[in-house]
């Protein structure tokens, strides 16, 4: 198990998924600037690590993370310039989960409020315990969304159920997560992260390019047109082609045996 230093999460890698746990246990996992600082580093290292093949997010403790630290914010004094640099930094961290060229597992345990839902919509895909409680409440506290929200939640739920849980602050279980597509799996509480990690190496058996040129190819697809969007698939496949990879699948195929990718 490779492992790395960090003051407010935990970082390891085993069987080719890099787990990252947020751990300000103590807060709730709440943000501060030196969280998304290191959680910016950590996706950099999973994105770098040619033995990684997927990423699981999760929080230590009680919450995944009820979204910004509210304690700090209050003890602090901010300039309008230091206000919008860590409001970059918060969108630059969902930008870097919705583009790693790896698929990203959320593994959502107790709260996912604000900043925290933020970025479990900007996974890829996201497993919620069943007691597990995702929300908005931006707009019930005075400010708005960030991280792509405005995007990325109708195209899971729909433009009717985004406004709902948008305007409203609802917060949603598991099942209910589920149910109108937000959630991939829901899980027992006490199954959670080991569904994560089991959903997370599926991934890994998967072909890393191909699984990188099909996440990007998705979440871009609603910027294209069709025949755009027909030859940018038609070079993804192409590109597949003249990989290692694709003739071991090949090959795996006609031997009837499971493939071993090498992600070249």
């Amino acid at each position: 198990m490779n492992t790395s230093n960090f003051e407010t999460l935990i970082y390891r890698v085993e069987q080719q998924v890099a787990e990252i746990h947020f751990n300000r246990p103590h807060r709730l996992n709440a943000v501060v600037e030196s969280f998304y600082r290191e959680l910016l580093a950590a996706l950099a290292l999973a994105e770098n690590d040619s033995a990684v093949r997927a990423v699981v997010l999760t929080g230590a403790g009680r919450a995944f993370c009820v979204g910004a630290d509210m304690k700090e914010h209050g003890a602090g004094q901010r300039s309008a310039h230091q206000r919008r640099q860590y409001l970059q930094l918060g969108n630059d961290v969902c930008e870097k989960i919705f583009r790693l060229s790896k698929p990203v597992v959320a593994a959502v345990n107790g709260y996912a409020l604000g900043a925290g839902a933020e970025m479990a919509v900007s996974c890829d895909f996201v497993l919620m315990a069943e007691s597990a409680q995702i929300g908005f409440p931006e707009f019930s506290i005075g400010t708005s969304v960030g991280g792509g929200v405005t995007q990325i939640l109708p195209r899971l739920v729909g433009l009717a159920k985004a406004r709902e849980l948008l305007f409203l602050g609802t917060r949603i279980d598991g099942a209910e997560a589920q149910r109108i597509g937000l959630a991939t799996q829901m899980c027992p509480d006490a199954e959670l992260l080991e569904c994560a990690r089991q959903f997370a190496l599926k991934l890994a058996s998967k072909a890393p390019i191909s699984m990188a040129i099909g996440k990007k190819l998705l979440n871009e697809a609603t910027h294209h047109d069709f025949a755009t969007q027909l030859q940018l698939e038609l070079d993804g496949v192409f590109s597949c082609t003249v990989t290692e990879d694709w003739q071991e699948g090949v090959n795996a195929f006609a031997e009837k045996r499971a493939p071993r990718f090498k992600g070249c």
